[in-house]
């Protein structure tokens, strides 16, 4: 009996890694513009690190983490976002010893329990951004700017940017009493039950409910940007300012509250009009006290999250670059040669395959046009007495005997 894949989990083959990668090289290229560099942190942590971070009563602890006990009984969990590992990474190195701002980027994947869907899995795959070390609103504006353009970089399009401010640890309280207030007021039984459990435990969450009657009953609720300090209203004024510059558009938006507990300030979402209910592409936001409550200085941090299964559905497979060549070599010592010629060719940037075994000319060739090639170099018995390789265009069926010598230079130019 064979065994299957765990649910929730993906092999990727191509096009879907071809994606993936194209997703990554775009992220490095982008991001070292902006002068960020690429941090790799592993994928299993101490399970206090997330309950410390994230908040133990975050629906990611409660309900959704993949903790166990290693051999030594402590409890290990596999990560569910990248945030965590990035500061104790941090702190641990010193990094905010040695440099003003540090600017880290991470690629990799998350594991959550939830049920899969379309979009969502439960080994997913992120690109994170952390910018540590910076109060300005400068830093939200650029990263925000940052993301947008890598979007862009990825031909995506339908994508609407909406912004909000938490506020600080000095108003935000005073907004959370005033949502509880309203919120007793509401019978419980009319909201979801996530949400019922959501009053007492992280009322803040209420607001971002997808269900209908929740998000009704959320309109009349209070709102954050109405209870920011004089500190905190300066700095998200300065954000928008700084994105009307640039012409990048944005929506204001009331609901607009990020599920872990670290953010303050500055928060932001990408959406796409295109791929369904789990709209959001991308979000983040500003989490200042966040390395100081991990033992680490207080240093101010901005960062976001995008996540590369819902990228990569906007993306679409895209044209894939075709193989330059298919050796086919028809015995014994048209291998040995072909061997020598496609390694030859591989080394000059070239790229094909030959085949290994053997087999009729007819089914060689069929391997060959299956291959997508341009080009297909043909070697038999003659061709290796004489030193030379038969190249046939797949495309318009033309052919040319060539010395195998200048093989390179006629699949580079097309002649000989």
């Amino acid at each position: 009996m064979s065994i299957a894949r765990i649910k929730g989990f993906a092999d990727m083959f191509p096009p879907d890694s071809e994606i993936f990668t194209r997703m990554e090289n775009t992220a490095r290229d982008v991001f070292s513009r902006y002068g960020f560099v690429e941090l790799r942190t592993p994928i299993v942590e101490f399970t206090e690190l997330f309950q410390r971070s994230i908040g133990e009563e975050t629906d990611v602890v409660q309900k959704e983490m993949y903790t166990f006990p290693d051999r030594k009984g402590r409890s290990l969990t596999l990560r569910p976002e990248a945030t965590a590992g990035v500061m104790r990474a941090y702190i641990e190195s010193g990094l905010a010893n040695r440099e003003p701002v540090s600017r880290l980027f991470t690629t990799g994947p998350m594991f959550r329990y939830e049920r899969p869907q379309k979009g969502r899995m439960r080994q997913f795959h992120q690109i994170n951004c952390e910018c540590l070390g910076s109060h300005s609103p400068y830093a939200d504006a650029d990263l925000i700017s940052m993301l947008l353009r890598f979007l862009d970089a990825l031909g995506l399009t339908d994508l609407t940017l909406k912004v909000n401010s938490l506020g600080c640890a000095q108003c935000r309280p005073k907004f959370k009493e005033a949502l509880l207030a309203y919120l007793q007021t509401v019978d419980s039984a009319a909201l979801c039950p996530d949400c019922a459990r959501r009053v007492n435990t992280n009322p803040l969450r209420v607001l971002d409910c997808k269900q209908p009657g929740c998000r009704a009953i959320t309109d009349a609720a209070p709102r954050l940007l109405d209870y920011n300090c004089p500190d905190c209203r300066a700095h998200f004024d300065t954000v928008l300012d700084l994105l009307g510059a640039e012409n990048l558009a944005y929506e204001l938006d009331h609901r607009l509250v990020r599920g872990l507990d670290y953010y303050c300030r500055t928060t932001f979402e990408v959406v796409s009009g295109s791929i369904g209910a789990q709209a959001a592409v991308a979000g983040g936001g500003r989490y200042d006290g966040l390395v100081k409550s991990l033992g680490g200085p207080d240093a101010p941090g901005v960062g976001f999250a995008a996540g590369m299964e819902r990228l990569a559905l906007m993306m679409g497979a895209g044209a894939a670059r075709p193989a330059d060549f298919y050796l086919v070599a028809m015995d014994a010592l048209s291998r040995t040669q072909g061997y020598a010629l496609a390694q030859n060719l591989r080394g000059a940037g070239l790229r094909g395959e030959m085949n290994f075994s053997e087999g009729g000319f007819k089914s060689l060739m069929r391997q060959a046009g299956k291959s997508g090639a341009r080009y297909c170099l043909i070697m038999g018995p003659d061709e290796a007495a004489q030193n030379t390789v038969v190249i046939k265009n797949l495309e318009s069926g033309e052919q040319s005997a060539v010395p195998q010598s200048e093989a390179l230079h006629f699949l580079q130019t097309g002649t000989n």
